[in-house]
């Protein structure tokens, strides 16, 4: 008897889903990646940025020192700024600072880009030798600026050999102040006349032409074309400039020695946070204090200069 194999069939098997694992891990990483990237920043700027800040916000509230630990006092080095000489001094000093070197610092670094930008045969060399105090060490600047000014040195040579005789840039109150300002001038002209070089390339040809054909001379174009396309640039310029000016320490300490010139009446706020802070007795806790009156100062400062860019806009 012949017996007859009947082939089974399997039914098709049911395709499989794709697994979501790996989307889900995709995801995941597409939400880390972010922070991990971030990460090295935001440590550095928690370790070197935010929690000396808190520190010092703590500590101006308490009568710590470099080696004793303080406790609370309340508004007590606050109190005791209104009475300190010194700190009325430093702060003179400072606002003195700002209205001399600001103003400069706004004005010149525009007329030497406005020079530098024109192709003439040599330029590059010149573009190169006006930011060249920018990149040099503050500290072999400050001292080549001593060896110039002291009673012996260059320009006192110079002015004695046409009969003017020495010059106490370095010995007098004001002078001193005057020429830590020069030299503040002269290392950041280079620096802001790059930022002003961007700007007064996004400047249109057009509007300058334009200007030419109505009969507007050179000086007219520069405060009726130049002058409001860069304007905001002139404002960020200010504020950069007013707040380094406010913060001012290595020219000053350079050119007038950890004293603050004669009778220390050339020091400066962050000169004084650094005396008064420093050393194995130094009062941490006033010196934060102080710290923190420089902090609400230049934040003022960057606020008016923001709110007079706004009145001018409206």
């Amino acid at each position: 008897m012949a017996t007859s194999t009947v082939s089974r069939t399997r039914p098709p098997r049911p395709a499989r889903r794709p697994e979501r694992r790996p989307a889900i891990r995709i995801r995941r990483q597409l939400a880390t990646s972010p922070w991990l990237f971030a990460a090295p920043g935001l440590l550095i700027t928690g370790v070197f940025i935010l929690y000396p800040f808190v520190s010092t916000v703590l500590n101006a509230f308490t009568d710590r020192r470099t080696l004793i630990p303080g406790q609370f006092v309340g508004l007590a080095n606050f109190r005791e700024l209104l009475h300190d000489d010194m700190f009325w001094i430093g702060l003179r000093n400072s606002a003195l600072y700002v209205l001399g070197v600001v103003p400069a610092l706004v004005l010149l670094p525009l007329l030497l880009a406005l020079l530098v930008q024109k192709n003439i045969p040599g330029i590059t060399f010149f573009r190169s030798a006006f930011y060249t105090p920018v990149v040099a060490s503050i500290v072999v600047v400050g001292l080549i600026w001593v060896w110039l000014l002291d009673e012996r040195g260059l320009v006192n040579s110079l002015l004695e050999t046409i009969g003017v005789g020495k010059v106490g840039f370095l010995s007098d109150q004001w002078l001193l102040l005057l020429s830590a300002m020069a030299v503040t001038v002269w290392k950041g002209l280079g620096y802001y006349m790059i930022i002003y070089l961007a700007a007064l390339a996004n400047v249109p040809r057009e509007l300058h032409e334009a200007a030419a054909v109505d009969g507007a001379g050179p000086v007219r174009r520069f405060f009726t074309v130049t002058v409001p396309a860069i304007r905001s640039t002139m404002v960020l310029v200010a504020a950069l400039s007013s707040v380094s000016a406010f913060k001012v320490f290595s020219e000053v300490y350079l050119l007038a020695s950890p004293s603050g010139g004669p009778a220390g009446e050339d020091t400066t706020l962050v000169m004084l946070v650094q005396r008064t802070g420093t050393g194995l007795t130094g009062r941490v806790g006033y010196a934060s204090a102080i710290s923190l009156v420089v902090f609400a100062v230049t934040v003022v400062l960057m606020l008016l200069v923001l709110r007079a860019d706004r009145r001018e806009d409206a």
